[in-house]
């Protein structure tokens, strides 16, 4: 049995799944709330970054990540 933490919410990922109940983003796990905390994070500034630029992208959700570790959550924006 494995025991899986996300990196972000110190949750324990119960029956882990890879792509189904956690997500693996560069060097951390992540579970599905946290990951979906993520992707509303980063949903409106993508939408008016224009050229898109995927070093950025990667930088910003790493940058989000480090933040989310640091306050147990990450932080979405409106």
């Amino acid at each position: 049995m494995k025991h899986l933490f996300c990196d972000v919410c110190k949750r324990e990922v119960v029956d882990p799944i890879p792509m189904r109940t956690f997500y693996h983003v560069r060097e951390f796990d992540l579970c599905e709330n946290c990951r979906d905390d993520l992707e509303a994070a980063t949903k409106f500034t993508v939408r008016t970054r224009q050229p898109f630029d995927f070093a950025w992208f990667q930088k910003m959700q790493l940058d989000l990540i480090k933040i989310g570790i640091a306050k147990n959550r990450i932080p979405v924006g409106k």
